[in-house]
């Protein structure tokens, strides 16, 4: 009997009409128990059958989808639109409150990088970060060795993954940060085969690499200064111009032009993009020893013996000068637009503004003394670096030891973090972009003398991490 009812169904689309009349048999069985009995029975039967072969057709309804249907069947048109709308309308206040509330985000986090850019426009931005630096462990710090000559001056590039060295064997070497690897190497030549040979004859003083990465500057001895091509180490061009040799390099940032400072006591200004020399500033009257800057049309330089800081503004052709050390001034960096770190021979450290002719801060004897009783002279300061637009700084010197400062508000004083241990004498000092790092420039000797050799120190590149504290560690907020 059963067969021949399914036969029935399969031949004609009749099926569905038993299944209707069953439905609305459950529904009276209510009232006819006998019925319902009957009715159960036959939906059973009904069910086994469809679900093994003929599930497709005609699924088995689950008692959470028959409630909902009862419920839409009992619930009216009306009670049904008012509760869509209503639902609707959650849904609308759910999705304006989320747009809302990344809106604000949004706009908090704008509003805070144009604030940041307006201070660091005004030469006032001054992050807090030097809270955060742990000193590194000695075990952590790498040498990297390939100069047969002590280190004179270096630069990292702006992604912070190669670092341009060059020594006092005329040579240029280009390294990559993560590997500690050769990736090119621009070979330094004799003297008297300047016609012949393309690179360095003379010991290199200085470098800058420009803000896009796209050329590397190089000054030496010769009074030369050398372009090249930063991604392939390729030379460009030679500008000739100084009358003494090149003491100074920098790129400002944004642009292609350059700034060069000489023991000439002059500062020349470059276009590279049109190979163009544009003008030459005088005003030091001893031998330039330091150049910098950033994007401003100006540059600061350190006037040596004549114990002088300059400001230089370009299209003014104007300059601010400064006073504040007692010997000669060896070493400058910026630290944003409006503020300066300086380091002298007689073992001192300033922090200057471009506002006020003396130092915000001196410390002095910042490395110490050495000598006999009686006779101590301090250590010599011959580098200082900056992290940009923020309140740590750095200083080296020859007691082969870099200091790394913590500035205070408003660059009124200098507090020492903590000292590393360098292995020679330092001659140069930058921080990575990132601020993960600080590398020192090391040899035997001063990049410009011979006068003091320290035979146990070694010649080469040594990379310190600055680690940080971890964001979730308690710390005093730091003063503005």
């Amino acid at each position: 009997m059963s067969s021949s009812f399914f036969i029935k169904g399969s031949k004609k689309p009749q099926i569905a009409k038993p299944r209707k009349k069953i439905m609305v048999s459950k529904r009276k069985a209510e009232v006819n128990p006998a019925m319902k009995v009957k009715g159960k029975k036959h939906i059973s039967k009904y069910n086994e059958e469809i679900s093994s072969e003929s599930e497709t057709e005609s699924p088995i309804v689950p008692k959470k989808r028959q409630a909902q249907e009862e419920q839409d069947y009992d619930e009216t048109p009306q009670e049904k639109k008012l509760r869509l709308a209503k639902l609707y309308l959650n849904q609308l206040k759910e999705q304006e409150e989320e747009k809302a509330e990344d809106e604000s985000f949004e706009t908090d986090l704008i509003a805070g990088r144009l604030r940041e850019e307006v201070l660091e426009h005004k030469g006032k931005l001054q992050r807090l970060i030097a809270k955060d630096i742990l000193p590194p462990d000695a075990s952590e710090i790498r040498l990297l060795r390939g100069h047969k000559l002590p280190i004179t001056c270096l630069v990292i590039s702006p992604d912070d993954k190669c670092i341009f060295s060059a020594a006092k064997d005329c040579s240029i070497i280009k390294w990559d940060v993560d590997s500690g690897k050769k990736l090119r190497v621009i070979p330094g030549g004799r003297k008297g085969t300047e016609d012949r040979h393309v690179g360095h004859t003379a010991q290199v003083l200085c470098m800058s690499i420009s803000s896009d990465a796209k050329y590397l500057a190089t000054g030496d001895m010769n009074k030369l200064i050398m372009i090249w091509e930063a991604e392939t180490c390729k030379h460009l061009y030679k500008f000739t111009g100084h009358k003494g040799p090149v003491s100074g390099l920098s790129f400002r940032r944004g642009t292609h032009d350059l700034y060069s400072a000489s023991h000439d006591r002059a500062i020349k200004v470059w276009n590279v993009d049109e190979n163009a020399y544009v003008e030459t500033l005088f005003g030091h009257q001893d031998a330039i020893t330091g150049l910098d800057s950033l994007s401003r049309e100006c540059c600061v330089t350190a006037g040596g013996r004549d114990r002088s800081v300059r400001v230089w503004k370009i299209a003014e052709e104007s300059q601010l000068v400064f006073h504040g050390h007692e010997g000669s001034i060896d070493c400058i960096q910026l630290i944003n637009e409006e503020h300066m770190i300086t380091g002298a021979d007689d073992g001192s450290v300033c922090l200057w503004s471009v506002n006020k002719k003396k130092p915000l801060t001196t410390v002095k004897q910042a490395h110490g003394c050495h000598g006999d009783a009686g006779l101590e002279q301090p250590h010599w300061v011959s580098a200082v670096a900056a992290l940009l637009n923020s309140d740590v700084v750095a200083s080296g010197s020859s007691n082969s030891q870099v200091q790394v400062w913590k500035c205070g508000p408003n660059y009124r004083g200098l507090q020492p973090l903590f000292s590393i241990p360098a292995i020679g004498f330092v001659n140069s000092l930058k921080f990575s972009h990132s601020g993960h790092f600080l590398v020192a420039g090391v040899g035997q000797e001063h990049r410009l003398g011979r006068w003091w050799r320290q035979k146990e120190a070694k010649n080469g590149i040594c990379i310190i991490p600055l680690k940080r504290k971890p964001p979730n560690q308690d710390e005093a907020p730091a003063t503005e």
